[in-house]
């Protein structure tokens, strides 16, 4: 089994973090692991985006050149990934910030209103958790109980950081 994931959006949207809590929660299952960041010129604001392998295999290349999985947090993502995921694949939209229709009818489309969510609980920055949530339970490459795990190792002492982004990962998990 090799799964490769792109998560991509604005700098500052989270997905630089939502890749590596993917890739702590697969080392925490034993599996290999790679994680492969782009930003681009600028940091906040500018694009950004994560590649993540995940193997029960020694992996060769962290590069995705036909993804299995895209998780779009906003439009000028969507544009810019949509037609790299391999025809099968599962499409993440953040559906609070893209409106645009896909014209590919060989991959799944997986509509999450993730800033809308992240609101109505309190924590428009914990958009990224609620698609983190929602890409878990879809995508099924590790439990959300490691996700969990990840996400309290890299946020270590922050307890509230913690319940925030667990709550929203649930509420994103409890979506699909």
């Amino acid at each position: 089994m090799l799964i490769k994931t792109i998560f991509a959006g604005f700098g500052g949207q989270g997905v630089m973090s939502m890749g590596l809590n993917l890739a702590q929660a697969a080392m925490l299952e034993g599996k290999n692991v790679t994680y492969l960041p782009s930003y681009g010129a600028e940091v906040r604001g500018g694009t950004a985006n994560c590649t993540v392998a995940v193997s029960d295999e020694e992996i060769a290349s962290p590069v995705a050149s036909s993804p299995d999985f895209i998780i779009a947090m906003n439009q000028p993502s969507l544009v810019r990934f949509q037609n790299q995921i391999q025809s099968g694949g599962v499409l993440f939209i953040n559906s609070s910030l893209i409106e645009a229709e896909i014209s590919r009818g060989d991959i799944d489309i997986v509509r999450v209103p993730a800033n809308s969510i992240a609101e109505k609980l309190g924590s428009p920055r914990s958009a990224n958790m609620v698609m983190m949530g929602a890409f878990t339970k879809k995508s099924n490459i590790v439990s959300v109980s490691s996700v969990i795990e990840g996400l309290k190792s890299a946020l270590k002492d922050k307890q509230k950081l913690i319940a925030i982004n667990e709550k929203a990962l649930m509420a994103g998990y409890d979506l699909l």
